[in-house]
């Protein structure tokens, strides 16, 4: 799921602290994380992009950790009913 956010006046990192993410260190891109559970899954995932009339975030929920070392596949949902609570909890923030 996308999420297009207008021009705020934050940087990446600053509008994903906004929203309750944190930075997530692996990959090759940025990505912001914001857990659900206590031991880090399931959790929401974010890949920001800016664009030129804001960002644009890439939304889905991890429902578990990957299984094997080093493959990045893993139980992702684009859509349904908590991604969708989710970009209403984003778009609410920002009062999209």
């Amino acid at each position: 799921m996308v999420i297009n956010i207008p021009k705020n006046g934050q940087n990446i990192k600053s509008l994903m602290r906004t929203i309750g993410y944190i930075e997530n260190h692996y990959g090759s891109e940025p990505n912001f994380v914001r857990p659900l559970g206590a031991a880090g899954y399931p959790r929401f995932h974010i890949y920001p992009r800016q664009t030129e009339g804001g960002f644009s975030l890439n939304l889905h929920l991890d429902a578990k950790k990957p299984i094997y070392r080093g493959v990045p596949a893993h139980s992702g949902e684009y859509d349904g009913k908590v991604v969708e609570d989710e970009e209403r909890r984003i778009k609410s923030i920002f009062e999209i």
